[in-house]
């Protein structure tokens, strides 16, 4: 069966009750709206904070504190100490500081910690109270640039690209905080971005500031939308043109199904920005160009774990490509952002295919260590110089702090943070929805404006079942949105005990009544295993959100590094990893794919032995599939017939993202 997770049929709303929706121009937002002329937006976002993790989840972001995310600036002092240039010191000016406040405020704010909110408002203030009286802000440009120093990016102090990812952040903070100060510093930044990007382009100081702006352009939106100064449309509209032209890229060009066309994380960032301007524009060929583009990923460049192969640079699908970190959390915020602007079921399946797959198995368990690629068929981790197009002296798939390319270092920590503030939605008609699945609860406003409560409560991704309990004094009238899967064949939906109805995936439904305390909707979401097909006619094997990948026996080794890599981990196999799937499994997916479950989900269940799930298979080992340059060898195409009379061996397969080694693409004998 073949399964298209990049692009799904559109979305469909289903209303279930007698419900009619007043006409728009009648209803009051609770939550911030986008401000005529731009379209209104089906999905708007909480406060920071209003949303809290639970279960596993929280246990990821405590993990967050403890980790890299909390003490990057102990475990990096070179770049993230008192020399940066974010703080007003003469050494790095460029983005590492704002990415890592990127993820750090987020979590800071989620987890109501008073020791991270302390650390990232030092990086704030100074932003806040050093902005020049031409609207300029960030580092202090010096007179010439000053000479190199290993390890810092210490020139191009006024490129607009870093000042995009300190945006976020400023953004990010207001909506935790209201502090005013930021809504100044936004628009005297907007007029000197008015007056001065029509003689030094987004483009003028490094390529990233045109191919990124999306992430400019949706700040702008924002801050028109709060304050309705008419300038930022034109604001709007200059950043738009000076962007890279993904629109035309996309709709005209067959640039996705080349080579070396795209940087792997610009075109994560980029991929929104047709539909960030769409919502200014209302062409329809913005979100017709980003549907065609997430279809030609999956044909030309996808991997079974929601991303593609781009070792920097996209170089086809064949799943020893690496994948950038960066990449992940990067298309993980296109998503989030696309997805509230086209309530497109499609890109919620993606975000969470990514978050529950691809994000999880490249960082360690201690949130100490991160990989700068991984692999979809990943089967040896070692300081080796790989076919990469992009390569860091052989550390690009190694464990560590600074392995590879120190980006993902400091951009990684947005990934869990901005996924939790994901989970839940305001509503343009005053309701809520829950349109990617986890354990957490929400206080909000409702219906005429009453605050109340749900907590979701679930073993998702792992378990189908989801159960929503209402919390609040009174009684209000509002909706509920959940989000049916594509994956799902037919979704059952209890309020209370009895069965509501049942759902085709694919699409929203609402449920529409008058809520009182203690009320519970069970979502259950039947997971059955699937297969799809990716490069040389290998299969995937899906169940519910999650891949499913061998289980290889692991050996973690230790390294001290002595060069600018630092120490690091490698990984080497302690079992057979070159086997194909039976096709005699394949045939009768429903006896040849035997699914156990534990009966406890541990706080970590992101690694080998804490595993919640195990499928038991068939297949067969394929004794011409060796390694190749320490990754596994060309990948042999499907079906094998010449290995016919071999036995079929019973293989155990896990949640991709439990895994380190791996075959997630696996090849079919006969």
């Amino acid at each position: 069966m073949k399964k298209l997770f990049f692009l799904l049929p559109a979305l469909m709303l289903a209303v279930i009750t007698g419900y009619s929706k007043p006409p728009a121009d009648s209803i009051k937002n609770l939550y911030l709206q986008n401000r005529y002329p731009l379209s209104s937006k089906p999905y708007m976002e909480l406060p920071l904070g209003a949303i809290k993790p639970r279960g596993w989840l929280l246990n990821q972001l405590k993990t967050m504190k403890t980790g890299m995310a909390g003490q990057l600036d102990k475990l990096y002092p070179a770049v993230l100490g008192k020399r940066n240039g974010w703080l007003g010191g003469d050494g790095d000016v460029w983005e590492r500081g704002p990415y890592w406040l990127d993820g750090l405020v987020p979590l800071a704010y989620i987890l109501d910690d008073h020791e991270l909110k302390e650390k990232a408002q030092t990086w704030i203030e100074w932003s806040l109270t050093h902005q020049m009286n031409d609207g300029y802000f960030g580092p202090i440009p010096p007179e010439k640039e000053p000479a190199p120093e290993p390890g810092l990016q210490r020139n191009r102090a006024r490129d607009w690209w870093p000042k995009m990812v300190m945006l976020k952040v400023l953004q990010q903070y207001y909506n935790a905080t209201h502090d005013k100060r930021v809504i100044d510093l936004m628009l005297k930044y907007a007029h000197y971005q008015l007056k001065t990007l029509p003689v030094t382009p987004l483009g003028y100081y490094s390529w990233w500031g045109a191919q990124r702006a999306g992430d400019n352009l949706l700040v702008v939106h924002w801050l028109y939308n709060l304050t309705g100064e008419k300038f930022l449309l034109d604001l709007a509209n200059i950043i738009h043109k000076q962007s890279y032209d993904w629109t035309a890229s996309f709709l005209y060009s067959d640039l996705l199904q080349s080579e070396y066309k795209f940087h792997g994380v610009n075109l994560a960032q980029g991929i929104k920005e047709p539909v960030i301007y769409y919502q200014q524009d209302h062409d329809q060929k913005y979100v017709d160009a980003v549907k065609k583009a997430f279809q030609n990923i999956r044909d030309f460049q996808g991997q079974a774990q929601g991303m593609y192969g781009a070792d920097e640079l996209t170089r086809g699908n064949d799943p020893v490509q690496g994948s950038e970190l960066c990449s992940a959390t990067e298309l993980m915020y296109s998503l989030e952002n696309m997805m509230a602007i086209t309530a497109d079921v499609s890109m919620m399946d993606h975000l969470e295919k990514i978050a529950y797959n691809a994000l999880p198995t490249q960082i360690d368990d201690e949130y100490m260590n991160r990989q700068y690629y991984q692999q979809a068929n990943q089967v040896m981790i070692t300081r080796h110089n790989r076919n990469f197009v992009t390569a860091y002296d052989g550390t690009d798939q190694c464990f560590g702090l600074l392995t590879g390319y120190p980006c993902c270092t400091t951009n990684m920590h947005q990934g869990w943070p901005k996924f939790v503030q994901s989970l839940w939605f305001a509503t343009e008609d005053n309701g809520l929805a829950a349109l990617v699945f986890g354990a957490s609860e929400v206080n909000a406003k409702v219906g005429d404006g009453t605050e109340i409560k749900f907590i979701e409560e679930t073993s998702y991704p792992f378990n189908d079942e989801i159960n929503f309990i209402y919390k609040a004094k009174k009684q209000v009238l509002f909706p509920l949105h959940l989000r049916i899967p594509s994956w799902c064949n037919q979704a059952i939906i209890t309020i209370n005990g009895e069965k509501w109805t049942e759902s085709k995936g694919g699409q929203i439904i609402k449920i529409n009544r008058k809520w009182k305390d203690g009320d519970k909707v069970s979502l259950t979401l039947p997971m059955q295993v699937t297969t799809s097909r990716w490069f040389n006619n290998s299969v995937a094997v899906d169940r519910g959100p999650l891949v499913y990948a061998l289980k290889v026996e692991e050996d973690w080794k230790n390294v001290n590094g002595t060069d600018r890599y630092g120490s690091y981990k490698e990984v080497r196999p302690l079992s057979p990893w070159n086997f194909g799937l039976a096709q005699s499994s394949l045939k009768n997916i429903e006896s040849g794919f035997q699914v156990s479950m534990k009966k406890n989900i541990g706080d970590q269940p992101w690694n080998l032995s804490n595993a919640p799930i195990e499928i038991k298979t068939k297949g067969k080992l394929i004794p011409e599939w060796k390694l190749y340059n320490e990754t596994a060898g060309p990948l042999p195409y499907s079906n094998i017939e010449y290995l016919k009379n071999e036995p079929e061996i019973e293989i155990t397969l896990i949640p991709y993202g439990c895994t380190t080694l791996r075959i997630s693409q696996f090849p079919v004998v006969e």
